[in-house]
C-alpha cells in the first residue's frame, strides 16, 4: 500500500460522513416541501389508484428528489467519492480500507448531523467510533 493510502481512505471518510448527513437534510427538506405542496392540492377521491398510476407517480417523485439540489448535489459527491474508493482498493488491503474508511464515515455522519442541528447521542457515537477505532487499531499491529 502506498504511503498516502490512509489519508485517502480518511478523506473518503469525511466526505461520505459529511455527504450522509447532507444528504438525510436534503431528503427532509424535500420531505417537507412535498408534504406542503400536495397538501396545499386538493384531489378527489374518486377511486384507487390503479399500478401505472402509481409507478408514475413513483417515477415522478424521484425524479422530483433528484432534482432538488439539496439532495443531488450532496449524493453526487457521494458517488464521487464511491468511484475514488474502489480506485483506491486496488493497491489497499479491504481488510484494512474498510475498517478505516467505515470508521471515519461513522464518526463524520455523527459530527456533521450534530453541526446541521440533528439530535445524536453523543455518548453512543463516541463509544461506537471508539470501538471501530479500537477494532482497526488492533488489526493494524498484529
Amino acid at each position: 500500500m502506498g504511503g498516502g493510502g490512509i489519508e485517502k481512505m480518511i478523506a473518503i471518510g469525511l466526505v461520505w460522513g459529511a455527504t450522509n448527513a447532507l444528504i438525510r437534510r436534503g431528503a427532509l427538506l424535500w420531505d417537507h416541501q412535498s408534504l406542503k405542496s400536495s397538501s396545499s392540492s386538493s384531489s378527489s377521491l374518486s377511486s384507487p389508484p390503479k399500478f401505472h398510476q402509481k409507478l408514475l407517480s413513483s417515477v415522478k417523485s424521484w425524479l422530483s428528489l433528484l432534482l432538488f439540489w439539496q439532495y443531488s448535489l450532496p449524493f453526487l459527491l457521494n458517488l464521487s467519492a464511491s468511484a475514488i474508493f474502489f480506485a483506491i482498493l486496488s493497491d489497499t488491503p479491504i481488510s484494512l480500507a474498510v475498517p478505516v474508511t467505515n470508521a471515519t464515515t461513522f464518526a463524520a455522519t455523527a459530527v456533521f448531523g450534530m453541526l446541521l442541528g440533528e439530535d445524536t447521542r453523543v455518548d453512543f457515537a463516541l463509544l461506537g467510533t471508539g470501538s471501530i477505532v479500537i477494532g482497526v487499531w488492533l488489526c493494524c499491529v498484529t
